[in-house]
């Protein structure tokens, strides 16, 4: 038999049945909504002048964090201790961002009768926060040099830990890292209209306020700096504070969500990182920069961190971002304010990091041109010297709010929703592509689009009569009591145990059972068994 005639018997057997590759739905669907909002925002870039997009870019910022600001409240800065090192001072002080929400912080003074300028240091993602040797070496390093620096513990770290561990850990988390700290009390917040970006950038705001209130700091040289998350953070502090007169970004996530060459799921990243509903507004983490221009401003990245920390897309889309930058700050005459530095070694605040660091704060702040010849002498103090508090940690010693507290708090507000996400159809598109029998039970295949280009295949069984039945799940995978008899979902085989039970339930009612894009089977690669979930859906 020739194939022809092969494929000519089968389509008189029984029609072909059109499935198509649901692995490749979410992921597709994702890339077209990436590629129409890097097209939206590269639209705004070349028609917005700079100083609207300067103050869109503020605006839009505390928009999709959740809301305006909160109100400025007494600081209420209390030093809780002191110690002295050769060339600078170490006091310990803790304040309040808000009422009854402590920081614990230290702040490093160089020698000296000033007035400094102040550097604001935000730790990066490390279990103990300003603790981390790297960090005490670049604070202690910039107050030899001459700089006021302020390390405080971001949320969820250090003294700030909300989820310690009960079996002797000290002030660690006994959660699996210091981004899940960051990340559960985001999606506490995320359901009162809230979001931890807008708690943290208000942390850094208000310890921005104690370093330049202090008499040894002039108010007119200000800076921040930060390694990985507190580059992040720097870079969302630029884009609310124009007190800063500049900035180095290390090992940040200089990568836009939305960009070229999309690779789904992309650059999402800790709650605080990720922009609610930024795409449709042509909102990304970039524009948290354009507030900051044309003042000084470093970056600081590892090439390794494409391979890793970051998206593949990290290093190609950042510097595509900073050659729009460069443009703009060349075309003011002030190419020598803006700088990229792409460093061998891998994610971290290393010495070749911290050496440039130095250098631009000189240069900027300082006007000191000569080159630095080496780090000044630093050493690791163990974390309880560096406590604010008596067992380092502000719930147990303070009594400190968390974040989940105020995320109960703000239930009492009324919630500040970033932009509306779209509707979803009243009504799902579906074409019903085959049907067939098992014991007594219609079986029919569908495919239903549930929004333009996203698709699930999906069967509903009822029993083989005219009478209608009563629906027991409409399109979706579900279990359910009725009458007190508990009914699952087993299989879409219907074969074998499920037989018997198939039949006694659609004798009452219709069932029909969807595969979710994530959930069942449409996704590539071995899937992890599917909790069963109970009660009518």
């Amino acid at each position: 038999m020739q194939r022809r005639q092969f494929l000519s018997s089968l389509a008189a057997a029984s029609p072909l049945i059109q499935y198509r590759d649901y692995s490749r739905v979410l992921p597709d669907y994702l890339r077209k909504l990436a590629a129409e909002a890097y097209q939206r925002r590269l639209t705004m870039l070349a028609r917005t002048p700079l100083k609207q997009r300067q103050a869109w870019a503020r605006t839009t910022f505390w928009n999709l964090a959740g809301g305006p600001p909160p109100e400025r409240t007494p600081l209420n800065v209390r030093t809780t201790g002191s110690f002295a090192r050769k060339g600078y001072r170490v006091e310990k002080l803790v304040y309040e961002s808000r009422p009854g929400f402590h920081i614990p912080a230290n702040l490093y003074l160089p020698e000296g009768s000033g007035p400094f300028p102040g550097v604001l240091f935000q730790a990066g993602h490390s279990l103990n926060g300003k603790a981390a040797s790297f960090y005490q070496y670049c604070c202690q390093g910039l107050a030899q040099l001459g700089f006021v620096v302020l390390a405080f513990d971001p949320m969820g770290q250090g003294e700030r830990t909300y989820y310690p561990r009960s079996d002797g850990g000290g002030n660690l988390t006994r959660l699996d890292s210091a981004d899940t700290e960051h990340t559960l009390p985001g999606k506490q917040l995320l359901l009162t209209g809230d979001t931890s970006t807008r708690l943290q950038t208000w942390d850094a705001l208000r310890s921005l306020d104690v370093l330049a209130a202090h008499p040894l700091v002039d108010p007119k040289r200000l800076a921040s700096t930060g390694n990985s998350g507190g580059g992040t953070l720097t870079m969302f502090l630029v884009a609310v504070d124009d007190r800063l007169a500049c900035a180095s970004v290390a090992c940040g996530n200089t990568e836009n969500l939305a960009c070229a060459n999309y690779n789904p799921p992309g650059s999402t990243d800790d709650a605080e990182q990720n922009f609610l509903s930024g795409g449709p507004a042509g909102f990304d983490r970039w524009d948290t920069i354009w507030p900051h221009a044309h003042k000084p401003l470093q970056f600081g990245l590892s090439a390794k961190d494409s391979q890793g920390t970051y998206s593949p897309r990290y290093l190609e889309n950042g510097r595509e971002e900073y050659a729009w930058l460069a443009r703009v700050y060349a075309a003011a005459g002030k190419a020598a304010h803006l700088e990229w530095n792409e460093l061998p070694l891998p994610h971290g605040l290393g010495y070749d990091t911290r050496m440039h660091i130095y250098r631009w704060f000189r240069l900027h702040l300082q006007g000191v041109a000569a080159p630095l010849a080496d780090e000044p002498p630093v050493m690791i103090e163990h974390d309880s010297a560096l406590y604010a508090n008596p067992t380092g940690n502000t719930v147990r010693d303070l009594g400190s709010l968390t974040p989940r507290q105020l995320a109960i708090a703000r239930l009492q507000e009324k919630p500040v929703i970033p932009a509306a996400l779209p509707e979803p159809p009243l009504v799902a598109r579906r074409v019903k592509l085959a049907e067939t029998a098992s014991h007594r039970v219609r079986i029919e295949a569908w495919e239903i689009e549930s929004e333009a280009g996203v698709f699930l295949p999906a069967w509903r069984s009822s029993r083989a009569t005219a009478r209608p039945r009563k629906p027991l799940c409409s399109w979706t995978r579900a279990a359910a009591t009725r009458s007190g008899m508990k009914i699952r979902w087993r299989s879409i085989a219907l074969g074998g145990s499920s037989a018997p039970w198939l039949r006694r339930t659609c004798a009452a009612l219709a069932i029909c059972a969807a595969s979710f894009p994530g959930i069942i089977r449409t996704t590539r690669g071995r899937t992890r068994k599917k909790k069963r979930t109970r009660g009518r859906v």
